[in-house]
């Protein structure tokens, strides 16, 4: 990587934010830069000569209109209130290195806009709100900013102008460096999104409340309960990228055998990454005995024949949505009989929970009916004690099956997490809701209470789900769950 340069007197350059006195500030030389200054000869060079790169004409995102619907409901919810909404900022990753930036899910959401440092605002007006989005515009080539700065556009690539945004997104769009003073004058209720912007939160510290913009908060979550046709597709999309992420993974298995859980790693990393934004979640690929560990993202274990594997992994699209699939693989091609039983005991439990996923059904619904039917295996196996209503009841179940068995699904893994209980897991199934069914059976390695042939078998099966009108679709029905399907298609796979 190489190294940004720097200005000879800081007050030549100037950076892009503003300080207290409304003046620019001067962008921040790097210590121990190779370059001892910018002569005024080379700082003129660099301020003309430069194409105009406008884009005019712009189509507007594919979502516009779906996001335009998702504002207006908030703003009738919140009617003559101020609304802000940040995406959130770069974070420091180590030293002048930052993580890939990803945007808030609420401000995503509701724009479609990606980028860091932007703000959403919806002002109260006559009628509804006005809605505002604040962003970066482009880098200053006047003050040197577009190549003098880490963040100019020479150094991390263009960004669109204010008016190309306007064009893309169908929201007006100002200069966010002018939004901490606009809000700091602001007067009238005002709610804000936490815990992504610290200087939008400054900005409003002694005119909002925790309890407020908790509310705010929670209506944004429990708004996405339901997708609307575009997530739907997006989920799909989501979805199709990672089974053939999985397809990829099964064709280089032996290559994981003779490196380690690193490989199959790297491997769906690739579909992800060519096909989508990103892995929508830390990728889970635990074989052997690493699959009764739930959230198993080390993946620095060998892969050996004779073993399972569990790959719990999503692809997120780039525009968000991600897919939540596992499967648990014979490495070899094959089970073994005390892995098919206890595989086919868990598609068993799952069939049970997808077809408890219908309209009009308690949420609760599919995870009952996949418990039970866990409960009865594990009765019938001898493994605790019945009945199964007295064995439901204490919970015993729980230390084989462990998780509850499903969650929604959105733009976060784990979507509308902020939900009011009475919602969401007390809630009611609608059309529109999309959710995962993931009955687990985890039998860890130094279990002394089950048979030695149980101890290391960890199986998951998890596949998403959309509620319909007249019942449920599976969105990931393109990789087979019944385990000699699984073998065949492995088989097939494999040449």
């Amino acid at each position: 990587m190489s190294e940004a340069l720097t200005p000879e007197t800081p007050e030549a350059v100037l950076d892009e934010t503003a300080d207290e006195a409304g003046e620019e500030e001067p962008i921040k030389q790097r210590k121990n830069g190779l370059y001892p200054g910018v002569s005024d000869k080379l700082a003129d060079s660099m301020k003309s000569g430069w194409a105009d790169t406008e884009l005019r004409g712009l189509t507007p995102i594919a979502q516009a209109e779906y996001t335009a619907a998702r504002r207006a409901a908030l703003s009738a919810r919140f009617p003559g209130e101020r609304l802000v909404i940040p995406a959130g900022n770069l974070k420091t990753r180590s030293n002048d290195t930052e993580y890939p930036f990803r945007a808030s899910v609420e401000y995503a959401y509701l724009t479609g806009n990606l980028t860091e440092d932007g703000v959403l605002v919806l002002e109260p007006a006559t009628e509804g709100h006005q809605a505002t989005i604040y962003l970066l515009p482009r880098s200053d080539r006047e003050n040197g900013e577009f190549w003098l700065s880490g963040q100019g556009e020479l150094w991390v690539g263009r960004r669109h102008s204010l008016a190309e945004a306007e064009q893309l997104y169908g929201i007006p769009a100002s200069d966010v460096r002018e939004l901490p003073a606009a809000l700091s004058e602001a007067t009238g209720p005002v709610r804000v999104v936490r815990g992504y912007d610290a200087a939008v939160e400054a900005a409003l510290t002694d005119k909002v409340t925790a309890e407020r913009d908790n509310e705010l908060r929670v209506f944004l979550s429990e708004a996405r309960l339901v997708k609307d046709a575009f997530e739907a597709g997006e989920l799909q999309k989501a979805v199709d990228s990672t089974v053939r992420g999985f397809e990829d993974v099964v064709k280089v298995l032996d290559k994981a055998e003779a490196t380690s859980e690193r490989y199959i790693e790297g491997t769906f990393f690739l579909r992800a990454r060519v096909e989508g934004n990103d892995i929508g979640y830390g990728s889970i690929c635990a074989a052997g005995p690493h699959a009764c560990t739930l959230h198993w993202v080390r993946n620095d274990g060998p892969v050996r024949s004779g073993d399972l594997l569990l790959l719990d992994a999503g692809v997120e699209t780039h525009t968000l949505y991600t897919a939540d699939v596992t499967r648990t693989l014979p490495v070899n091609g094959t089970y073994t009989e005390i892995q098919k039983k206890i595989y086919d005991a868990v598609y068993e439990a799952q069939e049970a929970g997808i077809a408890a996923v219908q309209p009009g059904a308690k949420y609760r619904d599919f995870h009952d009916a996949a418990q039970r039917v866990l409960t009865e295996k594990l009765v019938e196996w001898g493994l605790v004690e019945g009945p199964v209503e007295r064995v439901l009841q204490l919970g015993l179940q729980r230390r084989w099956t462990l998780h509850g068995t499903g969650h929604m699904l959105g733009m976060d893994v784990h979507d509308c997490a902020a939900a009011r209980t009475e919602t969401y897991v007390e809630g009611t199934l609608e059309p529109g809701m999309c959710l995962t069914v993931e009955p687990g059976l985890y039998f860890q390695a130094d279990d002394l209470t089950v048979p030695e042939e149980y101890r290391g078998i960890g199986v998951r099966i998890e596949d998403d789900i959309l509620v319909t009108e007249d019942g449920n679709r599976n969105l990931s029905d393109g990789l087979p769950r019944r385990s000699d399907e699984v073998e065949a298609w492995m088989a097939s796979l494999k040449g």
